[in-house]
């Protein structure tokens, strides 16, 4: 096919002409655009084959002089297809209103594709947010809400994007069930899009969705969030993403959730870690200290002589298991706080306790 008609431009198109003509092309068939959509892949690979022949002098020089070198095997060719439809008969439209050359020609490619819908149904897309949730709230589980906009479908027409009207002749081929437009000299017929060839019209576009079908709303969506959830995962809701076009399924919400630090406990798998501060002298003496715990307060002995840094495990009161299994455990550390010596009292106490414990505790990093 000729790649100045792919493109709808003419042989003495500038390059700003192509660059404009792909650029458009491009917007209206670009894979992103039209997920899942076989004809529209096919026909972009054709313009964007044009317009890399067409951009470059050599290679457009060469195509001018020889035409194209080597059939793309990638695209399907069109065949007998390709100018079916024309017809030289009858009103047409022309001028701006006018389809384009690429208009025609997709259409072309999904005739040659065995006539399959560009509105096929397609999977829905899937949604992420992002979901903080306070320490505590991750260990006890429950609900949260997060706001979600998304592409539903349309209440007002139920999809459709089309609504009831009292029937009438199609103002849009005047009843004649056939839209015509020209191009130079040529004139070209479809069925009308409007009243799909009968020349009836039964329906009116959907104004609320202008004729899409789906709409964007924000919704609030409920998570469950499951005891002990940890920082970084991930839950999935089936089905409460975008809706699918043309009754495709949903796609999925996904959320990842976000844990607040706390500002005592720190976690290591099902585990909480605890550090708290023990006087000098309970620590010689042993002391049985009351600390906090995710459920409430518990007891914890401190035995006679206790040293800096060392921890002791309250079994079961650490963090639930989010898969279920038996709660981690509560680790305590010890950090020993030595007394402010504000008075002689305080400090000849301290010297009295210097000469009974004459050992030297930096003697093993001199060895």
């Amino acid at each position: 096919m000729d790649f100045y008609v792919i493109l709808g431009v003419d042989r003495a198109a500038s390059l700003s002409d192509v660059k404009r003509a792909y650029r458009r092309l491009a917007r209206k068939h670009h894979p992103d655009i039209n997920p899942g959509d076989p004809e529209s892949d096919a026909f972009f690979v054709r313009v964007t084959e044009a317009y890399e022949t067409l951009v470059d002098p050599d290679r457009r020089q060469e195509y001018d002089e020889h035409g194209r070198r080597r059939p793309d095997a990638s695209v399907a060719e069109v065949g007998d297809v390709e100018f079916e439809g024309f017809d030289f008969s009858g009103p047409a439209v022309g001028g701006e209103s006018a389809s384009t050359f690429g208009d025609l020609f997709a259409d072309v490619f999904a005739q040659s594709a065995g006539g399959r819908s560009r509105e096929a149904s397609a999977d829905g897309v899937d949604l992420h947010v992002q979901l903080v949730v306070p320490f505590e709230d991750a260990l006890r589980g429950g609900t949260r809400e997060v706001t979600v906009t998304r592409v539903v479908r349309c209440d007002a027409c139920r999809g459709t994007g089309a609504r009831l009207v009292a029937e009438g002749r199609c103002p849009g081929c005047a009843g004649s069930g056939q839209s015509r437009w020209t191009r130079g000299h040529m004139v070209f017929s479809r069925p009308c899009a409007q009243c799909g060839g009968s020349g009836r019209r039964r329906h009116r576009p959907c104004g609320v969705c202008r004729a899409a079908g789906m709409v964007s709303r924000t919704e609030a969506v409920d998570v469950p969030i499951p005891p002990g959830v940890t920082d970084g995962t991930r839950l999935r809701l089936a089905g409460e993403g975008s809706t699918a076009r043309r009754g495709g399924p949903a796609g999925d919400l996904t959320i990842t959730v976000e844990v607040e630090p706390h500002p005592l406990f720190r976690r290591d798998g099902d585990d909480l870690h605890l550090t708290v501060p023990v006087a000098v002298h309970e620590a010689a003496l042993g002391v049985r200290a009351e600390v906090p715990t995710v459920s409430g307060r518990a007891k914890v002995r401190i035995p006679p002589g206790t040293q800096s840094g060392q921890c002791f495990r309250l079994r079961g009161r650490g963090a639930p298991s989010p898969l279920g299994g038996e709660p981690g455990d509560l680790v305590i550390c010890v950090r020993i706080v030595l007394p402010p010596v504000i008075d002689e009292r305080s400090k000849e106490l301290m010297r009295e306790l210097g000469r009974i414990n004459t050992e030297d505790v930096r003697a093993e990093l001199l060895r």
